[in-house]
């Protein structure tokens, strides 16, 4: 009888560690009153990197600003979000071009999930021949879901060419992506496409037009600090400042 008790106990830890396993590929927190950040993970050169990625609760569904960098949870988004909220994905937006970003637009858009890209990042998609959104944005564009009223906004190159930033007024909510640094990072990171220099004036552009945000979600691990964003201009500044004395050729 004790024999059976063990392996029973057993084979319900097995299960329970095997369902903490299957959910950490896609822990969901909760950010404040319908906003949601999840956070999926990426094996860059023998690291595993976690990307972070938001999600607003509407009336009307579900509002998902960036796509799982790991495109197995693609579809356990959908079906975490159907469970938790019993609302479907109406809507889409990618921040920039690159796979932590845009790598889910081909599989949302066969959802009948309105996918959105800025015109920049269009042109990306469209000359590296990768599959492109149903909407693209001319212009900085503001969008009204729900009670909710958003700004999809260009500041300017950056991380990324073609990199734009998310602005909820009333939440003061910023959703930076990759154009933000999170506040504990020692470096730019991936820089194959950046424009540092450009950087720092679209970080002030930012500073500028939205003004004490509550909330700061950058593109990579921790968003609790809400300095990031300052953070990441003093490491532009640290960047160029060393690039310019020839100390940052390595970059």
């Amino acid at each position: 009888m004790r024999k059976l008790g063990s392996i029973l106990f057993f084979l319900t830890m097995l299960s329970s560690s095997f369902g903490q396993t299957k959910n950490s590929l896609l822990p969901i927190s909760h950010l404040t009153g319908d906003f949601y950040v999840y956070k999926t993970f990426h094996d860059y050169k023998g690291t595993l990197i976690s990307a972070n990625a938001m999600y607003l609760v509407t009336d009307e569904g579900v509002v998902l600003f960036d796509a799982p960098w790991d495109k197995t949870q693609f579809q356990p988004l959908l079906d975490s979000i159907k469970a938790r909220h019993n609302k479907k994905v109406i809507m889409s937006f990618a921040t920039h071009s690159h796979d932590d970003r845009a790598g889910g637009i081909e599989f949302y858009r066969q959802k009948g999930i309105k996918t959105y890209t800025g015109k920049a990042t269009d042109a990306i998609l469209k000359k590296e021949n990768k599959p492109r959104a149903e909407f693209v944005l001319p212009n900085d564009t503001t969008f009204t879901v729900g009670k909710y009223k958003f700004e999809v906004y260009y500041p300017g190159k950056g991380h990324a060419p073609d990199n734009i930033v998310v602005w909820f007024a009333n939440e003061k909510v910023l959703y930076g992506g990759c154009f933000v640094k999170n506040a504990a990072a020692e470096d730019l990171g991936y820089l194959g496409d950046s424009d540092v220099k450009e950087w720092e004036k679209s970080i002030k552009k930012v500073q500028v037009k939205f003004k004490n945000p509550k909330y700061i979600i950058p593109g990579h691990e921790d968003w609790a600090d809400i300095r990031s964003l300052d953070h990441t201009l003093e490491l532009v500044n640290k960047y160029n400042a060393e690039k310019a004395s020839g100390k940052s050729d390595k970059k």
